[in-house]
């Protein structure tokens, strides 16, 4: 038979590994008489683990949520993930840098050499895309507040800053805005409260970082359904400027004067055709004709435009705004 601290800790792994254990099978699973159960049961009760009796034929034992946080045990993969995660946690935007360096500090002095040692050679440097100012944290209060509403299903109301400063003239601050809460993502380092506007009778996208909660939330509703079934599509979808579906709003095709493979690593989610050592097709899309259209000039080589029509449009339209650009140009004649 194992000692008794050996024993609890085997004992603590296993009813954290699964929600019910039947009194027998621990026993069996510990090597140990139901009598010295019940008594290692109790002392993890004694030690703040709140282990409840639960009863049935079989009776057994649950490790129930506590009012406070009990040492946990954690195994070799659930340690590592929970490393790296910390790790990375800096990329999330959510603002826990601190508190996610004083956890991995805590993690590691537990850790056993052999994972250590894996850890420690994990670095990681998060560097995030250059801007004219610092990219705006989301607060964690906000966060927890926001998940809370999407939880429970209660309408929300919260103050949402302005993109741009707002007008120093204005009358008054605009009103409070009132949404169903739907979901709370994270994408590109920044968080997104997806909702259906009452005010507006539309979905909207909201930023994280601009939203002021105010107490206290509304009442119950009925989840809607989000337009595609599919959020992550939904939040693409957004971004790139059309409503229901990921994909670009204008999407066209042209030949390229450059092998494929000189196209390919920067076509993205377009798709490159080979017709040649020196020619190849690429379909791509944009969120209008002429960003479309300026996208194929970036290539820098000769262009035969295929289609649609609007692509062949915006091809004409920026080639005559850019030479209207030159011909206009101060001590030019």
């Amino acid at each position: 038979m194992q000692k008794t601290s050996a024993r609890l800790l085997s004992l603590l792994s296993l009813l954290q590994a699964r929600r019910d254990w039947p009194g027998a099978v621990l026993a069996v699973r510990l090597d140990v008489s139901a009598r010295t159960l019940r008594r290692d049961v109790d002392r993890l009760r004694e030690l703040g683990y709140p282990v409840r009796s639960v009863k049935g034929p079989d009776g057994g034992y649950r490790l129930d949520a506590g009012t406070r946080l009990p040492p946990l045990l954690f195994d070799d993969e659930q340690a590592i993930a929970l490393a790296v995660a910390l790790r990375t946690a800096a990329a999330t935007g959510a603002g826990i840098e601190d508190g996610a360096e004083r956890a991995l500090t805590t993690l590691r002095q537990v850790m056993p050499a052999r994972l250590r040692h894996r850890i420690d050679a994990l670095q990681v440097t998060s560097v995030t895309r250059s801007a004219p100012r610092p990219q705006p944290q989301a607060d964690t209060g906000v966060l927890l507040v926001l998940s809370a509403a999407v939880q429970a299903r209660e309408m929300l109301r919260f103050d949402h800053a302005p993109g741009r400063p707002a007008d120093t003239g204005a009358a008054e601050a605009p009103p409070p805005r009132r949404v169903e809460p739907h979901h709370l993502v994270t994408r590109g380092g920044r968080w997104y409260l997806v909702a259906w506007d009452l005010d507006r009778a539309d979905w909207r996208v909201f930023r994280a970082d601009r939203i002021t909660p105010r107490t206290p939330t509304g009442p119950r509703f009925t989840p809607r359904d989000l337009p595609g079934g599919d959020v992550a599509a939904f939040l693409t979808g957004r971004f790139r400027g059309s409503d229901g579906s990921p994909d670009w709003p204008c999407r066209g095709t042209a030949v390229l004067h450059l092998p494929a493979s000189a196209v390919s690593p920067h076509a993205a989610d377009g798709t490159v055709e080979e017709l040649g050592p020196d020619r190849c097709r690429l379909t791509t899309g944009s969120w209008s004709w002429p960003s479309l259209a300026a996208a194929f000039c970036l290539y820098d080589t000769d262009i035969e435009v295929v289609g649609p029509p609007a692509l062949e449009e915006a091809f004409a339209g920026l080639a005559d705004r850019c030479a209207r650009a030159v011909a206009e140009r101060p001590g030019r004649r």
